[in-house]
């Protein structure tokens, strides 16, 4: 027990001070998790009488995986870009005309029929107080006015002013004007240039190029200990149950077996989730005959991998642009994307994900929101595999622990 305090707190103090380097780490399990059953029915093939090695499973999936990956970047990448900058310069001007010109006026006649109408109240006139001072324009000539009493106001240019001897009797006076040469102008133009947009030019082009080349460098990564892992899974899981006292091993294989069950309803499961609301969003999208579809297509499978959240927001961009080409083709879609999920929850989920992935609807949101708040979009996508992991380690510790018995399904209702 005491061996166990130790390196459970080793392993945390461990993982909060890598942190920031932890994410190949954890894409790399993901993956190899989700990578796992297909290296297992490769290797059981027998070739010539002898089963495929390990490695040339591993191997031959990386090489299918990054040849799929390519070819649909290459074919998907440019329709994407395309289509999204035809988005954000022709679709979400109109739409925001459109809002402005149609839906406002709606929007706040309902507000006044609610709250009455409200009248707006001219600006009061003040009148000018008898013998008050009469203002000064402030031009910027140089101005001479008479006040009461025979004296007088001078009124200077902000320039100043240049005093110039006429002859022995007369000096003239008169205000300094600085009219910049069309070289000065360019100069002035061009050192706010350099001092104001050089700079952000600089630190944006940084930003990105440090960014992709980051990306990379995880994705490689990603793989790496993927591959690491896949090769090796005899060697990492037998370590881990050498650190288990002999009598408690079955216990340990039951607890592996407890987490498999969660994690491939909510891994395994949502990704094959993913792929049939894409397609079968695509489906909907090409009847409809929406603008934009394929991208609206990949937009909905990227965003169904985050639970309850990503349902709404993928289905936000697809009903705008139904808007812009009239209201039957906006509710046509919007009807879709509602059968599309009402098959997947009373469908899709309890035959894919199973019985044994279940978690509870308000786990679910607060690990997202946890998840998002401390960690981003990475931390949202993150959040419901780690709530599968803790929701078994509990039930775990439940049964074993506390001496409960095997609880009919492992979740938390």
């Amino acid at each position: 027990m005491v061996f166990a305090a130790v390196s459970l707190a080793v392993v945390v103090a461990v993982i909060v001070a890598s942190r920031a380097v932890l994410l190949p780490f954890v894409l790399g399990v993901l993956l190899a998790y989700v990578l796992h059953p297909v290296v297992g029915s490769l290797t059981r093939v027998r070739l010539g009488g002898r089963s495929v090695p390990r490695w040339v499973a591993v191997l031959g999936i990386y090489v299918t995986l990054i040849t799929t990956l390519v070819v649909t970047l290459l074919a998907v990448t440019p329709r994407v870009v395309s289509e999204g900058r035809s988005f954000a310069l022709h679709e979400v001007p109109a739409l925001r005309q459109r809002f402005e010109r149609d839906w406002m006026p709606r929007v706040r006649s309902a507000v006044a029929r609610v709250q009455g109408t409200v009248v707006a109240t001219p600006p009061r006139e003040v009148a000018e107080a008898p013998g008050a001072e009469a203002r000064v324009p402030d031009d910027g000539a140089l101005r001479v006015s008479p006040e009461p009493g025979g004296a007088f106001r001078v009124s200077l240019p902000a320039e100043g002013v240049v005093i110039e001897r006429v002859d022995d009797a007369h000096w003239t006076l008169r205000p300094r004007r600085h009219l910049p040469s069309e070289g000065d102008t360019i100069q002035r133009e061009l050192r706010k240039l350099g001092q104001g947009h050089a700079a952000d030019v600089l630190r944006v082009g940084r930003g990105i190029i440090g960014g992709v080349i980051g990306g990379i460098f995880n994705f490689f990564m990603t793989l790496m200990v993927s591959a690491y892992l896949l090769v090796t899974e005899a060697r990492v899981l037998g370590f881990f149950r050498s650190l288990v006292r002999p009598e408690s091993r079955d216990s340990f294989d039951h607890l592996l077996r407890r987490l498999d069950r969660g994690l491939s309803g909510v891994v395994r499961g949502q990704l094959i989730i993913c792929l049939v609301n894409g397609s079968l969003s695509a489906v909907g999208f090409a009847l409809a005959d929406l603008k934009y579809w394929p991208t609206l297509a990949v937009v909905a499978t990227v965003f169904s991998l985050i639970p309850i959240f990503g349902t709404v927001l993928s289905s936000v961009p697809a009903v705008a642009i139904g808007l812009t080409q009239g209201f039957g083709t906006a509710l046509f879609v919007l009807l879709w994307i509602i059968g599309i999920h009402q098959l997947e929850a009373n469908l899709l989920n309890p035959k894919i994900m199973g019985d044994q992935a279940k978690i509870h609807p308000v786990l679910v949101v607060f690990s997202l929101l946890a998840g998002e708040h401390a960690f981003g979009i990475l931390g949202a996508l993150l959040a419901v595999p780690v709530m599968s992991v803790a929701q078994t380690l509990f039930l775990h510790w439940r049964t074993y622990a506390l001496g409960y018995g095997e609880p009919a399904t492992d979740s938390v209702t």
